[in-house]
């Protein structure tokens, strides 16, 4: 028995042994149903959450029993990392995949694309508005609040450049983050598998339609690749397709580290996730830069993009863990249901407007909507229902334009609130 402790104490001083037990713990969470809705690859962000509070800090529970050794400051650079490249990893893969039909679709619906973002956004903003008026919560607590239930890291950065000379209200920023962000992540992947079990969708009828406006979806193999190669004369970086998506996400940061200027004097940029989305959807669509080949074997990408959401949603989760019951204890749960009133009530407007006022199909309705909520975990869990990658051509074509109105509220409420 003390041997059998020893392997599992020495094996924990082990980052990625760490990982891979909150991966497979996530799994076994997200497999649990109940009335046919399930987490899903979300999971591994309750487990993450878990894993943080009993495990994270230098008080925690594992901690304080000796099984986690790691240093905490360690693991937090650790964890930053992991979320990073796992956010690239994902974003640039559902760009490749959806990169083919992604044109034709913004070409037809472009318009309607935009709109919802400025309502999605506008209705958050206008909820963390209403709450920052009606009661004692102030415009920093309540923007980092909206930040968090938008999972928006851009406008947390807003609110952030705003305050920074205040210690006290660049903190009140901070833990309104905090709060408001598991609920942001949770609510909107359950609110696209829930919708499509509300209104009893057929999944297959619902791709027909989506097929109809994006075109239909092409699948790269490796021998179909190899054929068009030999066609183009084009030259193969890698034979599995590594080589590609680096070269992509190097030139999508570099594209998220452009600045635009915004009203206000601050600036807008696309960031990481943004930069390395568009340039997946360009190089998908394109299959090429010059004679390089940049097409990549739709398996390897399914794989990739698994990988890459389940590391952001451990360098998410378990940081995000940590303090969430201290906050309870000291903020009260009220502050965690206006959080997810400013998750829920852009979620219901837009799926409303989406429905009735632009008619986008259920599937483009909700791949908008994870979009417009800057909601990559959501994005994911739709992918799994909707059972195509095309989805990811609305949530593209929105995020940008809820990223910048983002930025935007998030200024205008800490400026005059």
């Amino acid at each position: 028995m003390a041997y059998f402790q020893e392997i599992i104490f020495s094996s924990c001083r082990s980052m990625m042994f760490i990982i891979f037990c909150i991966t497979f713990i996530g799994y076994l969470l997200g497999d649990i149903k109940i009335k046919g809705v399930e987490l899903g690859t979300a999971g591994v962000f309750l487990s993450a959450l878990l894993f943080g509070h009993f495990g994270y800090s230098d008080t925690s529970l594992l901690r304080q029993m000796g099984i986690i050794t790691v240093s905490s400051g360690f693991m937090q650079h650790s964890m930053s990392l992991i979320q990073e490249m796992g956010l690239l990893c994902f974003v640039t893969s559902v760009g490749f995949i959806a990169g083919p039909n992604f044109f034709h679709n913004l070409k037809r619906n472009v318009k309607s694309y935009a709109f919802l973002g400025l309502i999605i956004i506008g209705s958050g903003a206008l909820t963390c508005a209403a709450v920052i008026l009606l009661t004692s919560v102030d415009s920093a607590m309540g923007v980092g609040i909206l930040s968090g239930a938008l999972t928006t890291t851009p406008g947390f950065a807003a609110a952030q450049d705003i305050v920074r000379s205040n210690e006290f209200l660049l903190n009140e920023v901070t833990v309104g983050h905090a709060i408001g962000y598991p609920f942001g992540v949770v609510g909107v992947v359950l609110f696209v598998q829930i919708v499509p079990k509300l209104v009893k969708a057929n999944i297959l009828e619902e791709q027909k339609k989506i097929n109809a406006t994006s075109g239909q979806p092409l699948e790269f193999t490796p021998d179909r690749q190899q054929e068009e190669n030999a066609q183009r004369k084009l030259i193969d970086i890698d034979p599995i397709g590594l080589g590609p998506l680096s070269l992509a996400v190097v030139l999508g940061v570099l594209l998220g580290k452009v600045r635009i200027p915004l009203p206000l004097g601050t600036h807008f940029s696309l960031g990481n996730t943004g930069g390395a989305l568009i340039v997946g959807l360009i190089l998908g669509h394109f299959g090429r830069i010059g004679r390089i080949n940049m097409r990549i074997s739709t398996g390897f990408l399914k794989a990739f993009r698994e990988f890459g959401l389940v590391m952001f949603l451990i360098g998410a989760g378990v940081p995000g863990g940590s303090g969430f019951v201290e906050i309870v204890r000291e903020h009260g749960l009220i502050l965690f249901f206006y959080g997810a009133l400013m998750t829920t009530v852009p979620l219901l407007v837009g799926y409303f407007i989406a429905k009735h006022v632009v008619r986008l199909c259920l599937l483009n309705n909700l791949g908008a909507i994870t979009g417009g909520m800057t909601s990559t975990p959501a994005l994911g869990a739709l992918i799994n229902v909707a059972k195509t990658d095309d989805v990811a051509a609305s949530y593209a074509a929105t995020y940008p334009v809820a990223l910048v109105l983002v930025v935007l509220a998030s200024q205008f409420l800490m400026t005059f609130l």
